[in-house]
């Protein structure tokens, strides 16, 4: 992803600006201690910094999700430049709710559920586009990756329950706990590890035949 977004935070007027060092993390710190405090504050504070006027906390959080959030576009997206339009977008998003944000929970599933309303606005907008003006722009999970056991693997998870196959591609790719996906799909805990469960089972049966093959190979 492009760093286009600080650039625009900067000169946005959306929030008064104030540096890290007027943040409420640690307001007596001198500037010259910036950028190893940024970096060792929480996600949450950072966040908070930023709904309080500090572009410096906003660049910060961007860093540390600019390839999170494309590749979970892109994971969920055939085109690249689509998953970065979006992950563009997610981060729009977080700037125009930054006023209304209350740390309730992980900074993580807060970024990630509002990736997900993005998602499924772009997935409702491509349905709508193939069914009465006959485009067609895949919303699939991509498929640009073409090693033979990746491609075994993509196809498997593709065959699973929907649900299932969301929860797989957070716990496995996006690497959220049990309890951030509860908080994420707004489903009770012992769901979230029974259907991951199901799932891990599932694919390992789906891909039982690709290991075989590979085992009887010459």
């Amino acid at each position: 992803m492009q760093d286009a977004l600080p650039a625009f935070v900067l000169n946005s007027e959306t929030l008064s600006r104030k540096p890290m060092n007027e943040a409420p993390a640690n307001p007596t710190d001198s500037s010259a201690h910036a950028e190893p405090q940024r970096q060792s504050l929480s996600d949450e504070r950072l966040m908070l910094a930023f709904t309080q006027g500090s572009s410096e906390a906003f660049t910060e959080l961007f860093h540390r999700y600019k390839h999170p959030i494309y590749g979970f576009f892109c994971r969920r997206i055939a085109d690249p430049a689509n998953a970065e339009e979006l992950a563009q977008e997610t981060f729009f998003a977080l700037l125009r709710a930054a006023a209304r944000y209350e740390p309730r929970a992980l900074f993580r599933t807060y970024l990630y559920a509002i990736g997900f309303k993005i998602l499924r606005a772009h997935r409702r907008k491509v349905a709508f586009r193939a069914a009465f003006l006959g485009y067609r722009n895949s919303a699939d999970p991509a498929r640009k990756d073409t090693t033979e056991d990746s491609l075994w693997v993509r196809r498997a998870v593709e065959k699973l329950d929907p649900l299932d196959r969301e929860i797989v591609m957070l716990r496995e790719f996006e690497q959220l706990t049990y309890t951030e996906i509860a908080d994420l799909l707004q489903f009770p805990l012992n769901t979230v590890r029974s259907r991951l469960f199901r799932a891990r089972t599932a694919l390992r049966d789906l891909l039982e035949p690709q290991k075989q093959e590979t085992r009887h190979r010459p």
